[in-house]
């Protein structure tokens, strides 16, 4: 079962690597409602994002920051969902 997870994971890295260049730069619909309505600049962050826009400001290369930050987003998504599966775990073996 843990051959299965690595091998998943290192397969998703490499989609997210290089599948996410081909993402569409369009707004969500949460952005897009909020440019139709005129509030998209009205609104606040509470803590400073640590990646803005899912881009990362000192690589100018587009291509290269969509794919770093989708290489990012699964190496994330796979860490936290790894540490929560060990915690269910952990208690239904007690």
């Amino acid at each position: 079962m843990k051959r299965f997870f690595i091998v998943l994971f290192i397969i998703s890295v490499i989609l997210a690597f290089f599948i996410s260049p081909f993402a569409s730069s369009s707004p969500d619909g949460l952005e897009r409602v909020a440019e139709d309505k005129g509030f998209i600049g009205k609104g606040i962050s509470i803590i400073r994002s640590p990646i803005p826009d899912y881009s990362f400001p000192f690589i100018k290369n587009e291509i290269l920051k969509t794919s770093i930050s989708g290489l990012l987003g699964v190496i994330i998504t796979f860490f936290l969902s790894y540490e929560v599966a060990k915690v269910i775990i952990k208690k239904e073996v007690k």
